[in-house]
């Protein structure tokens, strides 16, 4: 095919998840399950955490904006995947493409400094308890929560511009969306140097995070073996076990998609990985933290109490 540069290419053409015909309905209805899944439990984690007095400390501030991501970076992706199971024509527009690269790499970036922060959070409250009310105060949780923001607005831009540049000799994007390194083998040039602005960047985001959070742990760990009481290590295990476990999912596959040259997996691999955290762990995350927290089933059940309290009242009258 020729070269052509950016400018001349109007659309791109995704190749989605699979290419065998009988396969797209039961994926659509799949999807579509996981993404409504995804919708309800976030939004009904942030409604709970908004509408319980007793969830307004840092750690659920903290949480409420891990569902705001994981709530936005999944509409990035599902549904224009969902779109393209029922359509004849899975095409996406350049500008359109660009959109979606830069704010699903703005929102994971998000994510990872957003678990980072929770770390850092779970670290005070279990090695600092004494403190930890001066500490995280409101105006350190704004703080932290504006770096993460800047954070991932930095590394979206540059990627982005990055890719913009390029000049593009294929527009069959062998993914189910516009991820960076499945644009970056339509390049009609070498990208050696783009792979390694690309992997300096992950590998930026993804070592001081992972780094972050491990001493972190590490610090916590070492607290928590020095509680003397069976109650009082379950009660330190129970508040981060839900973190730890969202985090491990996270980074387990964030590090074997981007810390990695190009051309390091098959396709199938990639799609399964990239599957997994943009739909499954946003899914998965609401989840996690209902199900293995005492204080979110708390007030769950306080909440659902009161509405059943409302509807007998007003049955009744």
């Amino acid at each position: 095919m020729a070269a052509e540069n950016h400018s001349t290419v109007t659309e791109f053409i995704l190749g989605g998840l699979t290419s065998q015909p009988e396969l797209q309905l039961p994926f659509f209805f799949l999807f579509l399950g996981i993404y409504s899944v995804t919708m309800v439990g976030n939004l009904g984690m942030i409604a709970l955490i908004c509408l319980n007095a007793q969830l307004h400390t840092p750690m659920y501030y903290f949480l409420s904006n891990l569902s705001f991501v994981d709530l936005c970076y999944s509409s990035v992706t599902t549904p224009k995947m969902l779109v393209n199971f029922v359509s004849g024509k899975n095409t996406i527009s350049y500008a359109g493409c660009m959109a979606q690269l830069y704010f699903f790499l703005l929102f994971v970036v998000t994510e990872s400094y957003t678990l980072t922060v929770m770390a850092y959070d779970r670290y005070v409250a279990i090695c600092r308890p004494l403190f930890y009310n001066i500490i995280m105060s409101q105006r350190t949780c704004f703080l932290l929560l504006a770096g993460v923001y800047v954070m991932s607005v930095i590394g979206s831009n540059i990627e982005t511009i990055i890719l913009s540049k390029l000049s593009y000799c294929e527009t069959l994007i062998r993914h189910y969306y516009c991820d960076i390194l499945a644009l970056i083998k339509l390049s009609c040039f070498s990208t050696y140097h783009i792979d390694m602005i690309v992997f300096s960047l992950a590998g930026f985001d993804i070592i001081v995070t992972s780094l972050t959070i491990l001493v972190s742990y590490t610090f916590i760990l070492s607290s928590i073996f020095r509680i003397r009481t069976t109650e009082g290590m379950s009660k330190a295990f129970s508040t981060c076990s839900s973190h730890f476990a969202a985090m491990g999912m996270f980074y387990g596959t964030t590090a074997f998609i981007y810390l990695k040259p190009s051309t390091a997996s098959s396709l199938a691999q990639e799609n399964v990985a990239s599957v997994f955290y943009t739909a499954v762990i946003p899914m998965l995350n609401p989840l996690i933290y209902s199900l293995r927290n005492k204080d979110v089933k708390a007030a769950m059940q306080k909440t659902l109490r009161g509405k059943c309290f409302k509807a007998n009242v007003i049955t009744l009258s």
